[in-house]
């Protein structure tokens, strides 16, 4: 009997089936990777292994063979059987119906299934990072639990940032404590949506260390999804496909993997687009942060640039740059220490410095801004995200054409842009929730429109299908695009220009290509992912 066995498992959301007849068998140490593009119905069978409220399966079964303790309802991995448990029974093996059985037994399964959610940093956020690592561990003595959580935080390459608060993390770091929380409740399974999707290469290529490291080497069982092929040929035993809640290939991870690849089509090509006049000004720009423990931090030091009305701009870098800060700075979210910022509304320039109404005040409403913690009002559905959640005030019938024609331009076709707007945003998978916070930024028509990480969480085909709406966008409302990312394929594609970022500098502008030959050999390897 296999770990995990999924019979005729079907689930529906509103009429609409997101898996349907899924049948399959994971064995003990395995990893399952599954594959597929955004909707695909990956989430979903990741949060039904889980347990999670609503997941449960309208048809079929997810049957787990576990070695149960009778006494204090421990539960382990099925090599365990016949093994003594640590209060004294021993471990007997049976096969549990998960989504049927006795709740004891069902809450004993969920406890030992770790998970980590794309986009999700679970942490305490007024913790230290390794105060936070220690709360995930049970059964230990503190000193052997303090050298536990070290230990972890080591593999997880965070050693430098362990006396650091959570909250004062980049999310590259925030996901790396998450990664040694999970391990450290020492689990029988381990799912992971899409773990690195948001993370820019470097950081990526550590959490998968990691994974390799605290997981796979422990022969712990892990299913995990992601869009990005090396994932699957790095830390896979066999990957399925997932299309439309079904599976369409199976098998080895290179086989599968390079199937799916070439049903992704390039993206269109477009005419070299002739920007107009400058529209935002960056001169000397410098955010220094002061802590009594690491002194002065430069996290924007000595910055200028200009972008081009109707340019999409890049800046470029790995976690920590700086990027994400200087993106802030821009919109008025966080103030710089010094330099000058300026934006040209109509014939004015506008000074982002100065608070107020005759200040950054008259050029926010037309600036758009989606950040890399974006997140959708739950309790509304897609519609009400894209109007009354941000106080766009249309006609009934009006916001609807037109949050289904901003849907339509950022990848959903007509006929599905119009299903998906009355779904809510746990409905929806991480992708599709990633291309509606898009949509909500750009149905307000924003004169500049700043976009943190836009391609995290999305597959290759996603990711296409924004790189056209973003042209899409430019051409028909001439909007100006600044791209905060680490995807540097995808700036090669997306961006007119470029600057590098390293250490709170900007290190080099020009050309997305001329970019890259300022990259080591090394960085480009983990930076460009395409041949």
């Amino acid at each position: 009997m296999s770990f995990i066995e999924l019979e005729n498992v079907t689930k529906s959301f509103d009429g609409v089936k997101v898996l349907k007849n899924l049948n399959v068998k994971i064995e003990e140490g395995e990893v399952l990777g599954i594959l597929g593009k955004s909707g695909a119905g990956k989430s979903v069978l990741i949060n039904m292994l889980r347990g999670m409220k609503d997941y449960r399966p309208d048809e079929g079964s997810i049957k787990y063979t576990v070695a149960f303790c009778p006494s204090c309802f421990r539960v382990e991995a099925p090599s365990y059987d016949g093994k003594e448990c640590g209060c004294g029974c021993d471990f007997q093996v049976q096969t549990v119906d998960f989504w049927n059985c006795d709740r004891l037994i069902f809450a004993a399964i969920k406890r030992r299934i770790s998970i980590m959610l794309q986009r999700t940093f679970a942490l305490y956020e007024d913790d230290t990072v390794i105060d936070n690592v220690l709360k995930s561990i049970e059964g230990h003595e503190e000193e052997e639990s303090t050298y536990m959580a070290i230990e972890l935080l080591d593999m997880a390459q965070m050693t430098h940032r362990i006396t650091h608060i959570a909250r004062d993390l980049s999310g590259g770091e925030k996901q790396r404590v998450v990664l040694a929380r999970q391990i450290a409740k020492e689990p029988m399974i381990f799912l992971a949506d899409e773990p690195t999707g948001t993370l820019d290469p470097k950081t990526a290529e550590a959490i998968h260390d990691a994974l390799i490291e605290g997981v796979v080497q422990q022969g712990t069982t892990m299913i995990i999804t992601s869009h990005w092929p090396e994932v699957m040929k790095k830390l896979s035993t066999q990957v399925i496909w997932l299309e439309k809640g079904e599976v369409v290939e199976e098998g080895d991870p290179e086989t599968v993997v390079q199937k799916f690849l070439d049903q992704v089509p390039l993206p269109e090509k477009t005419e070299e687009f002739k920007a107009g006049g400058p529209i935002v000004r960056m001169e000397g720009v410098k955010k220094h942060y002061y802590s009594i423990e690491r002194g002065v931090i430069k996290a924007v030091d000595g910055v200028s640039l200009t972008v081009d009305e109707g340019e999409i701009f890049g800046v470029v870098g790995l976690s920590g740059g700086g990027k994400t800060t200087l993106s802030r700075i821009l919109y008025g979210l966080t103030d710089p220490s010094s330099g000058m910022i300026e934006i040209r509304l109509g014939d004015q320039w506008i000074d982002m410095t100065e608070k107020g109404p005759f200040g950054r005040g008259r050029v926010k409403p037309y600036l758009g801004i989606l950040h890399q913690e974006y997140s959708l009002y739950p309790h509304r559905n897609v519609l009400g995200n894209l109007t009354e959640a941000i106080s766009l005030d249309l006609p009934a019938e009006f916001a609807r054409m037109k949050a289904a024609y901003v849907l339509n331009a950022v990848g959903f076709d007509e006929n599905y842009a119009e299903n998906i707007l009355k779904k809510y945003p746990d409905e929806l998978s991480g992708g599709e929730r990633h291309r509606v916070a898009i949509a909500q930024v750009l149905i307000k028509e924003p004169n500049v429109v700043i976009l943190d990480e836009p391609t995290g969480t999305m597959d290759p085909m996603t990711r296409v299908q924004v790189t056209d709406s973003i042209h899409k966008a430019r051409e028909e409302l001439n909007q100006t695009f600044l791209i905060i990312s680490h995807d540097m394929d995808f700036v090669l594609h997306v961006c007119d220009r470029a600057a590098l970022m390293r250490g709170g500098k900007i290190l080099k502008q020009g050309k997305p290509e001329d970019i890259v030959e300022d990259l080591s050999p090394s960085e480009k390897e983990k930076m460009l992912k395409e041949d």
